[in-house]
């Protein structure tokens, strides 16, 4: 208990929570920016660390995490457009729900869960970080891949009434992931001989490409006014019985991303989709999702957000960044004298403790500044169209060139925007494009890491271990569910049109 009391002391300093303030902010904002993220805000902001003590440094870096997860779907909401790879899955009801007149709930539900998804993360991990963090080393490539596949049905939720379309496009996000290096021998894969595409295709221009772009060239080649509206908004927090109603959904999302989280080599939008396509199956208003139903925001956010949390545990107690955020997190944790690995806890306890504090204190500051953040967005989007389109356009290619510098990012971003277009003429859906792209290298590596384990022995997969027989018996049913209900639907429709034929007059 004197420990903790110490790490609280530590945590509720001035300097820390100037630095929480800060940071946050300015997270909400870069993660709000399309094509800005999490990774380019701890680039801009880690400098400014180096002169500052360690829970303040880690106090704005983790600020600036938080902050940026959370802020990408606030225009994901407001224009369709994710402000983050992380908040893909929010554009699938948050977007409906704007064009029904209902942003201002779509944004409140979008806190809410964000700010609930954070803590419960920050509650599971300080009470459960040492426990999670074993359990999390059972997970082998085989038991990642197996976990990927479960993800990977999502297109199939998704793609409801256009499953060949959303097939289609989710091989195509696939092969895209497939260009550059491979994963496993190194060598060059669909680069032409071009040495810029050896590092393969970044997901930032992807999918700046695939819902930024196209939805410049979508309003711009609208002929109504009504698509070229952008929404006043407001944020308007669900009340209690409306909690109390979803409140199932919400701890379920929380779960799912705190769970996903705590594995090494995951990341924020794999456990979004993943939450997603739970809710597909186990929401009692699954049928309303996709067309604007809060239980797709809830899915998304508040597992997005839970990951945040959850993702320190196999960077602190093991050692091992679980993605490119924490693998600069654990950076800067280095360079500021704490040294991730088993021996943490008892080495630096104090330290770890008071990083769970301050983890608590961002989402509760995430929470305040939600309103004057979206404030600011509603100020700029009462600018004329074309220059919050100029707008986006430009903060696109500067996120989509900025993560990696290559140039080439801009011309991918470019194509992919006019390919997305197409696309979405054709009535394809763009979110099983993404979720091949996020979760492509993942089922890749596994899958022939696997293959090296069990010396090309697929079957043995199946009864490699505990975790992974569950998870493959859970993929079977998810299959035999989707098939039945297809099925059955396919039926309905023969029988509705065998009446309606039968009730037509026959004429002489």
């Amino acid at each position: 208990m004197d420990v903790i009391l110490a790490a609280a002391g530590d945590a509720f300093t001035w300097q820390a929570l100037l630095a929480i303030v800060i940071g946050t902010w300015a997270g909400i904002i870069i993660g709000g920016l399309p094509g800005l993220g999490s990774v380019v805000g701890l680039t801009i902001f880690l400098p400014f660390t180096f002169g500052m003590d360690v829970i303040t440094s880690m106090a704005l870096l983790i600020g600036v995490y938080c902050g940026s997860v959370y802020g990408g779907s606030i225009t994901a909401i407001l224009i369709n457009t994710p402000g983050t790879p992380q908040s893909a899955a929010t554009t699938f009801d948050g977007y409906p729900m704007t064009q029904q007149g209902r942003v201002d709930e779509a944004l409140g539900w979008a806190t809410f869960a964000s700010f609930f998804g954070g803590v419960f993360s920050c509650v599971l991990l300080i009470f459960c970080a040492p426990q999670l963090a074993k359990f999390a080393v059972n997970f082998g490539s085989i038991e990642v891949f197996a976990l990927v596949c479960l993800a990977m049905l999502c297109i199939v939720g998704i793609s409801r009434g256009s499953l060949l379309k959303g097939l289609v496009c989710g091989m195509m996000g696939f092969f895209f992931s497939t260009v550059g290096s491979d994963p496993i021998t190194g060598a060059d894969r669909f680069t032409f001989g071009s040495y810029a595409l050896s590092s393969g295709l970044d997901l930032i221009p992807v999918v700046v490409g695939a819902f930024a772009l196209s939805e410049v060239f979508v309003r711009f080649s609208a002929r109504d006014e009504e698509a070229t509206i952008i929404p006043e908004a407001r944020l308007h927090f669900p009340g209690l019985r409306e909690i109390g109603r979803r409140l199932i959904e919400l701890v379920r999302g929380s779960f799912i991303g705190s769970f996903v989280g705590a594995l090494p080599g995951t990341g924020a939008a794999a456990a979004a989709f993943i939450s997603y396509a739970a809710a597909q199956k186990l929401s009692p208003r699954r049928a309303n999702l996709g067309k604007g139903e809060p239980d797709g925001i809830i899915a998304s956010e508040s597992s997005n957000n839970a990951v945040t949390g959850s993702a320190f545990i196999p960077t602190l107690a093991l050692g091992i960044p679980g993605d490119v955020v924490t693998a600069m997190m654990m950076g800067a944790m280095v360079i500021h004298g704490i040294t991730p690995g088993v021996r943490l806890m008892q080495d630096q306890a104090q330290t770890v403790y008071a990083l769970f504090v301050v983890l608590i204190i961002v989402n509760v500051a995430m929470l305040v500044l939600s309103k004057p953040s979206i404030g600011l967005f509603r100020y700029l989007f009462k600018l004329p169209l074309g220059f919050v389109m100029g707008g986006i356009v430009m903060f696109s290619f500067i996120g989509a060139v900025s993560v990696r510098g290559n140039p080439l990012d801009l011309v991918v971003a470019a194509l992919t925007g006019i390919l997305a277009y197409v696309l979405r003429r054709g009535g394809y859906p763009l979110a099983p494009l993404v979720i091949g792209m996020v979760l492509g290298p993942a089922l890749e590596s596994s899958l022939r890491r696997g293959l090296l384990i069990s010396r090309g022995d697929f079957l043995s997969f199946f009864t490699h271990s505990a975790i992974a027989t569950t998870l493959f018996v859970l993929i079977g049913l998810f299959l035999i569910w989707t098939v039945t209900a297809g099925v059955l639907e396919w039926r309905a429709r023969v029988a509705t049109r065998r009446e309606a034929a039968s009730a037509q007059p026959v004429s002489e």
